[in-house]
C-alpha cells in the first residue's frame, strides 16, 4: 500500500495551481484562483479571523492526491451556517470554542465539494488528517459547511454529524426563453413579475458585462455598491477592493456583471460567477433605491442568462423567502461537523436531530407556496 502523509499549509496560493485544480470538480468557489484571490487581496489572513490552513495529503511521490480548503477561525462570521449558540454553550461549560477548524469557501454560502480528492477512497485519510489537526492542537471542533450532497456519505462514514439547512434555488426545466419560464407560473405571479421587470427596466438601463468587458471603472463602481450592502448587513464588508481586481484577472471568463445606469451613472450592480452547470449570484449593491431593481438584477437577469446558456440552475445565496415569488424553490443544504468532546458531541447530535425535522417541515411548507401552476 502506498504510504500517505498529510501537510497543513499556510496558504492555498503556496500550492501549485494545476495540482489543486486537478482535484477540484470545476466548482469556482473551491478553485485555486478564487481561494488564492481571497488570500492575496487580504480578504482572509491577518486581522480577518480567517487564517488559511489548507490540508493536503500526498503519496510517496509527493503528488497531491487530496486537499481540504481549511481555515482556523477565531469567530463564526462569514459562514452562513450559524453555530453561535454552540460556542456560547461550550464556553459557559468552561471550554474554549475558538479557534475552530473551518472547511469551505470563505464568505460563500455555495454548496460544493469540500473533499478535493483524486479518488473517493482517500476520503477517510483526508478526514482523519482534519481530525488530527483538531486533536493535536486542542481545538473544539471542525466544520465543513455547504457540503454537496454527493459527499455527505463520506462524512457520515467518518462519523461526522450532519446538519440540514435550506436555500432558495431556481431550476431550469428546459425553458427556451424567459417567457417559457413565465408560462409555467400562475397568471397572477406571471403578471406581477412582468410588472416588476417593466418598472425596473423603465427606471434604469441595464448592461451585461463579462470577462474583459468589465473595466476598472466598473469595479470601482461595484466596490461602492458592495460596500453599501456589506455595511448594512455585516457592519463592514468582508472582501477588500483588491479582491475584485484579482478576481477579474484570475477568473474573468467566469464572471457576469449586471450593471444598472441612470443616464451615464452606474447606480447598481450584481456580480455572478458561472460554474459548469450553475449561475451563482454572489454580490449586489446600489447607490439609489429604485423599485424592483434588486429583483431585476439579482433574480430575473440571472434567470434570463441561465436559460440562454443552458445552465441547470441559479443559486442566489443565503436566506430570502421573497425569492419564492420569483420562481426560486426551497432546497436542503448540508454541513458536517466533527466535535471533539464526547459530551458536547452528544448534545449537538440531539439538537441536530430535532432541527432536521423542523427544516424538513419548513421546506415542505415552502414547497406549497411556489408560484408555479398547479395540476
Amino acid at each position: 500500500m502506498t504510504e500517505l502523509y498529510a501537510t497543513i499549509g499556510k496558504a492555498v496560493a503556496d500550492i501549485d495551481a494545476a495540482a489543486w485544480d486537478r482535484l477540484n470538480d470545476g466548482n469556482p468557489f473551491t478553485s485555486h484562483a478564487f481561494l488564492s484571490a481571497l488570500e492575496i487581496s487580504g480578504s482572509v489572513g491577518p486581522n480577518s479571523g480567517w487564517s488559511p490552513a489548507p490540508i493536503t495529503i500526498c503519496s510517496g511521490s509527493d503528488e497531491i492526491i487530496g486537499a481540504l480548503p481549511a481555515y482556523l477561525k477565531s469567530h463564526s462570521q462569514g459562514e452562513y451556517i450559524f453555530d453561535h449558540h454552540w460556542a456560547d454553550a461550550y464556553e459557559r461549560a468552561g471550554g474554549q470554542y475558538y479557534p475552530k477548524l473551518q472547511i469551505g469557501s470563505p464568505f460563500s454560502p455555495v454548496p460544493g465539494p469540500r473533499l478535493l480528492l483524486r479518488d473517493p477512497s482517500l476520503a477517510a485519510s483526508l478526514l482523519a488528517a482534519a481530525q488530527a489537526v483538531v486533536q493535536q492542537n486542542g481545538l473544539s471542533s471542525a466544520h465543513a459547511t455547504f457540503v454537496e450532497p454527493a459527499q455527505l456519505a463520506l462524512f457520515r462514514d467518518a462519523s461526522w454529524l450532519i446538519r440540514t439547512g435550506s436555500q432558495f434555488h431556481w431550476c431550469n426545466r428546459g425553458y427556451g426563453n424567459f417567457d417559457d419560464f413565465l408560462d409555467a407560473l400562475s397568471s397572477r405571479k406571471r403578471k406581477a413579475i412582468r410588472k416588476e421587470r417593466a418598472a425596473a427596466q423603465g427606471a434604469a438601463r441595464i448592461e451585461r458585462l463579462t470577462g474583459a468587458q468589465i473595466t476598472a471603472d466598473d469595479w470601482d463602481a461595484f466596490w461602492i455598491f458592495y460596500q453599501d450592502t456589506g455595511m448594512r448587513k455585516w457592519g463592514r464588508p468582508y472582501l477588500t477592493r483588491e479582491f475584485f481586481d484579482h478576481l477579474g484577472r484570475m477568473m474573468g471568463e467566469k464572471l457576469v456583471l449586471f450593471i444598472a445606469y441612470r443616464g451615464d451613472r452606474r447606480v447598481a450592480g450584481a456580480l455572478n460567477i458561472v460554474g459548469p452547470d450553475c449561475l451563482y449570484g454572489r454580490y449586489w449593491g446600489c447607490t439609489e433605491d429604485i423599485p424592483f431593481l434588486h429583483f431585476e438584477l439579482c433574480y430575473y437577469q440571472a434567470i434570463d442568462y441561465a436559460i440562454g446558456c443552458g445552465l441547470a440552475r441559479v443559486e442566489a445565496g443565503a436566506q430570502g423567502e421573497h425569492k419564492l415569488a420569483r420562481g426560486y424553490e426551497a432546497v436542503p443544504t448540508y454541513s458536517a461537523h466533527y466535535i471533539a468532546d464526547p459530551g458536547f458531541r452528544a448534545a449537538i447530535a440531539d439538537f441536530l436531530r430535532r432541527e432536521e425535522q423542523a427544516v424538513a417541515r419548513e421546506i415542505e411548507f415552502l414547497g406549497e407556496m411556489t408560484p408555479f401552476k398547479r395540476g
